[in-house]
This record gives structure tokens, sequence and C-alpha cells, in this order.
């Protein structure tokens, strides 16, 4: 019998955590969400009637945001998976019987393992881009990671002060805009736009490939890695996360590109998604492993221009995978 706490622990047990104790109750770790390595932030394996707390509940005794001060476990792991917590849901629901929208508390997780039917989706709509409008506002924390006034404009980025948050949108392969992340500028924390295209259906930078009909790009995992391998004159796309999808991936197939730069994170989660790239990618364009020099967890750690570049051209094709007639 499938128990929340047997699924809280196995979805936690994916993610790396910084000076994490496991006990049988808890696991103890830094807050994922800010840049602090103190073990300040704590998840309830299972459940304990004495703390009035179910598994997958978490609090960062650290945290600033009362937005993260405390939650549920569809709010953490849509942190840790870089999706919407409608994502998440979604695929809790399809892995372990998840039916949280039909919870009072849309953060908690119940488990039923009956067969029930769901409502065909409503056909997705772009979002306005008029929304974008009141975030045409500079901050230089964009600029401070490296990336050139001339990049941010081509890719729309803006600031919140509200908020305290950059914008970084995500466009359609048309150039509609799907979706749009708010990223805190002094923590890790961010979240996405209520009512956008779920991310897994899309690509960080793939109307730029199509509006320039790009044939050789480089594929990496967060928007401010694209950014910066552009500012180096490199073209690039993002994933948005560890995973490739097969939505993401049929996008890809049907754009221009023709060589792809597989440049994925310096971590396990890295090697895993350029597994998935290759796996799904193989035979519809030509192959190359991007060899980050292991002193850098990603391409934006590595401070020059002209280093970036020398690591991309330093990619190594892939012979083993014949490219299949178009």
């Amino acid at each position: 019998m499938i128990t929340r706490s047997d699924v809280v622990k196995e979805l936690l047990g994916d993610f790396v955590w910084t000076r994490a104790t496991w006990t049988e109750d808890k696991l103890v770790a830094a807050s994922p969400f800010r840049y602090d390595r103190t073990p300040s932030f704590y998840v309830w394996l299972r459940d304990n009637p004495v703390a009035n707390a179910r598994a997958g509940y978490w609090q960062d005794y650290g945290a600033s945001d009362p937005e993260y001060q405390r939650g549920g476990i569809v709010k953490l792991l849509a942190f840790l998976r870089n999706e919407t917590e409608e994502e998440t849901r979604e695929y809790l629901r399809d892995n372990y019987g998840y039916g949280g929208e039909l919870s009072a508390n849309p953060d908690e997780l119940t488990l039923d393992l009956s067969l029930t039917l769901r409502p065909p989706a409503e056909p997705y709509k772009p979002l306005d881009a008029v929304i974008l409008d009141e975030y045409n506002v500079h901050y230089p924390y964009l600029s401070s990671r490296g990336i050139s006034e001339e990049v941010q404009r081509m890719f729309g980025t803006g600031f919140s002060p509200r908020q305290r948050a950059v914008t970084i949108p995500w466009f359609n392969a048309d150039g509609t805009l799907g979706n749009v992340k708010y990223r805190k500028i002094t923590e890790k924390t961010f979240w996405y736009e209520k009512g956008g295209r779920p991310i897994r259906e899309m690509v960080y930078g793939l109307h730029i490939v199509y509006e320039r009909a790009i044939r050789r790009l480089v594929l990496v995992e967060a928007e401010i890695d694209a950014m910066y391998l552009w500012t180096a004159g490199v073209p690039a796309v993002a994933v948005g996360g560890s995973a490739f999808s097969d939505a993401k991936a049929e996008l890809l197939r049907k754009s221009p590109v023709e060589e792809l730069l597989v440049a994925t994170d310096n971590d396990e989660a890295g090697e895993r998604l350029k597994a998935q790239v290759v796996e799904k990618m193989a035979g519809y364009c030509e192959l190359f492993d991007v060899e980050i020099p292991r002193e850098y967890k990603d391409m934006n750690e590595v401070k020059s221009v002209e280093g970036v570049r020398r690591i991309v051209e330093g990619a190594k094709p892939w012979k083993m995978f014949p490219v299949l007639s178009q």
C-alpha cells in the first residue's frame, strides 16, 4: 500500500540537498530557497500529529519572504522541479493518484489510487503581452550576471519593483507570450505567471531560432545561461530545468536546427538531462557534447565571453547516430 510518507521520501530523494540530515521523521538541510548553507530548513517525512503536520509540510526558519516561510509539498516540488504548481499537481496526479485540485487546501497531497476520468483540457491561449509593460524597468541584476543590455532587450526581460523580482518572458515559437518567470533578486525563489503555458511544453529562446533560421545552437538548462551565451555571440536555447520532455524534443525537431550542442550543468542532474537530449534528438540533427570544465557548474560561471566561446568551439560530435533524412 503506497502511503503519503512513501511518496514524499521518494520525491525528495531525487534532489541534492546541502548539509542534509535524514531521520525517519524529518529531512533537515540548508534552505533550497536561499543563498545560505545553514541547515535552517526542514521537511516532515511522515505525519506528526503532535506538531499538527503531515508528510511534505516544510518550514524555513531563515526566510524573510512570508511566501517561503512554510508550505506544502506542491510548492516545494514546483520549485525543485522548476515548473509551475499546476504542472506539479498534474505530475503527482498522473504518477501517484494525487487529487490535490479537489481538496480544500490546494497544497495538500491526497492519494487516490482509483481510476478517475479528467475533463478534456481547454485549448491553450497565449498570454496578453501587455502584462509586460509594467515591468519595462531597468535593474542591474542581469547585467551583474554578465548579460549585455542588447541581449536583455532581445529577450524582453524586465523588473518588478513591487515584487523585487526580475521578469523573464517565455515566448512561444511563433513569438506570442507563453509564460513569465519571476525571479527574486536576493534569493533563489521564483514563480510563474498564473494561467501561463506549462514550461514542459516550451523551449526558452526558440522564437529567435525560428525568426533568424538558426541552424547551429547550444542547449543549456537555465535562461540566464542561454542569455549569457548570446552575449558571447553564441546562439542558445534553454529547457528551463533538468528534464527534457517529449514536447520540448518535438519543438526542436520541427525547428531549423541542424546542429545541437548540449551544454548541461556539471552535476548528476545535468548528466541525466544530457542523456535525455541525446536519446530524443538522435537522428534528427547532429549532436555535439560541450564539456564545461569541472571548476564551473554551468556556463554563467565562466567569467569571460572569450572563455565561453572557447568551450563551445571545443564541442565534440557524437558520431554513433545517423541523421534522418528530413
